[in-house]
């Protein structure tokens, strides 16, 4: 059985997520097989596995970290948000049910033992298996009724690393304060802290680092620096690269929807040199971009009513008429359509609503959820495709509706889905070509399909120049986060917590019990 460990934070936003993806690849870079898991996920950025079940993208990202094939077992419960008191519950990377607020806890019991099976499954696969806890384990007012945090620790016996966020302030107090709201034997299983997003002279911090070991018999792991340079988010997190503004500048302003959903899906178009990502809230920030584009929302028709409500709607159509570039993505494709039809009531109460009308199309919501990791190949070859036709591109769909295309111009030809051969037209694509709407998501992970796209919107602007990008990839991406975390954590004791003598390439920078140097920050 694979040896556990566990990563529990003082709060959200602390870095677990990303702590947990470095500690797989360093414990990869080790020799040992490492897989992550997660119980239970509260995201809106989801993936498709190949089998086609759904899972929150930072257990993906955890496992690309590890070097493994993404499975639903290392995220078996996600919770989807479908509004403020609203959930739709996806089991085993299948819809399960949809609950308002309360009637979750009905289930825990049942969902418990599913997400320990999952870890079981982990456990007789790989020599470790990392955990992720998810807010605090010190929200006293669920502590009996979760299934996330320490209920996991003390099933599964996995000794917990308990993370502080330093940049927000307040860590010594978040830190002690999450220990004493923890019972005695849940406090048993914390067997380190971790101070994280560090800025300044360590040795400025060393007092308080002492007391926080003498007071709590308890040695800090290590301190991580705030980073710079690398680009794997947090959960669910949308961060904008800030490019200085010049002419050579692409401008893509993406429509930020209450309830957007695979965020994910720009985050390569903001890793371009000479590319900015905008998010845009409201019809004043929209201005004269390059191209607008509108992407996936968990609840369609409650987003489309938003964005109609405060004005946006409107300033699109008028962008779109005076020649800006329009791309909709899954939720985004269906809101370009003429009419959105819920004969079922699966995501509002009422039976249709008018679309924006910018595409032929209407979408038809059904019961049934679709996940298909997929290949495609474009068959169009005018307007934001020109150039295009043929390449080939790979994705993954999740949605609830089908579009119907009324006579308008397919974008892609979906060859695969999952594992079979396919021969199904997505998307859509408007007579001029500046137009068009598609179900995959991760479209512009593609490189060859980005970098034409990009292209094809600087020679519109009459930008010669394509410049390089400059960014790592997402392996070197992983390394260097790896070496970043080996070098501010005493892996040695990481290694003593997980009882494991000796690893087969452990390097130890931080000191055990007292810091003596300056980190660099990176």
């Amino acid at each position: 059985m694979g040896k556990v460990l566990m990563i529990q934070g003082t709060g959200s936003s602390v870095g677990k997520s990303v702590l947990v993806a470095a500690l797989c690849r360093i414990f990869r870079q080790d020799g040992f097989s490492v897989a992550p898991f997660k119980s239970q996920n509260m995201a809106l950025n989801s993936f498709v596995t190949r089998e086609g079940g759904e899972m929150g993208r930072a257990q993906v990202v955890q496992a690309e970290a590890a070097g493994i094939e993404p499975t639903v077992d290392m995220n078996p419960i996600l919770m989807k948000p479908e509004a403020d008191t609203r959930c739709q519950i996806v089991v085993m990377g299948k819809p399960a049910f949809t609950l308002h607020a309360g009637e979750y806890y009905h289930h825990t019991r049942e969902l418990l033992e599913i997400a320990m099976d999952a870890l079981s499954r982990l456990r007789s696969i790989y020599d470790i298996v990392v955990i992720e806890g998810a807010g605090s384990p010190a929200e006293i007012n669920l502590k009996e009724r979760e299934i996330v945090n320490m209920k996991i620790a003390l099933l599964s016996e996995a000794p917990v690393l308990l993370v502080g966020d330093i940049d927000r302030g307040g860590v010594f107090a978040s830190l002690v304060g999450t220990l004493v709201l923890l019972d005695e034997k849940e406090q048993d299983h914390i067997k380190g802290f971790i101070i994280n997003k560090f800025r300044g002279d360590i040795t400025l911090l060393q007092p308080g680092l002492d007391y926080l070991e003498k007071l709590t018999s308890r040695p800090v792991i290590g301190v991580v620096p705030y980073y710079h340079g690398i680009l794997i988010p947090e959960e669910d997190s949308i961060y904008q690269v800030i490019q200085p503004t010049t002419a050579e500048l692409i401008d893509i302003a993406v429509i930020y929807l209450p309830h957007i959903s695979n965020s994910t899906d720009f985050e390569p178009l903001q890793q371009e040199t000479g590319v900015r990502v905008r998010y845009i809230m409201t019809a004043n920030e929209l201005g004269n971009p390059d191209v607008i584009i509108i992407p996936g929302s968990k609840s369609t028709v409650a987003d489309l009513a938003r964005i109609r409500n405060c004005g946006v709607a409107d300033a699109i159509i008028q962008r779109v008429g005076e020649g800006i570039p329009l791309v909709g993505i899954c939720g985004g494709f269906q809101m370009l359509g003429e009419k959105i039809a819920d004969p079922y009531h699966t995501e509002s109460d009422v039976d249709s609503i008018p679309g924006l009308g910018l595409l032929k199309v209407t979408t038809i919501f059904e019961g049934t959820k679709s996940t298909y990791q997929a290949r495609a190949r474009v068959v169009c070859n005018h307007g934001l495709f020109e150039g295009l036709r043929g390449e080939e591109v790979s994705g993954y769909e999740i949605h609830m509706g089908q579009t119907i295309s009324d006579s308008t111009i397919s974008a892609f030809q979906i060859i695969q889905r999952g594992d079979f051969p396919c021969n199904h037209l997505d998307g859509a694509v408007s007579g001029e070509g500046n137009i068009f709407g598609t179900y995959l998501h991760g479209l512009f992970d593609n490189d060859r399909f980005r970098h034409k796209f990009l292209d094809g919107l600087r020679q519109r602007k009459g930008i010669v120049s394509t410049p390089q990008s400059l960014i790592l990839s997402r392996e070197e991406q992983y390394d260097k986060l790896a070496d970043i975390v080996r070098r501010s954590l005493s892996m040695e004791l990481v290694y003593e917590v997980l009882q494991i003598k000796e690893a087969s390439s452990c390097s130890t920078s931080f000191p055990s019990r007292r810091i003596r140097m300056n980190l660099q920050l990176l």
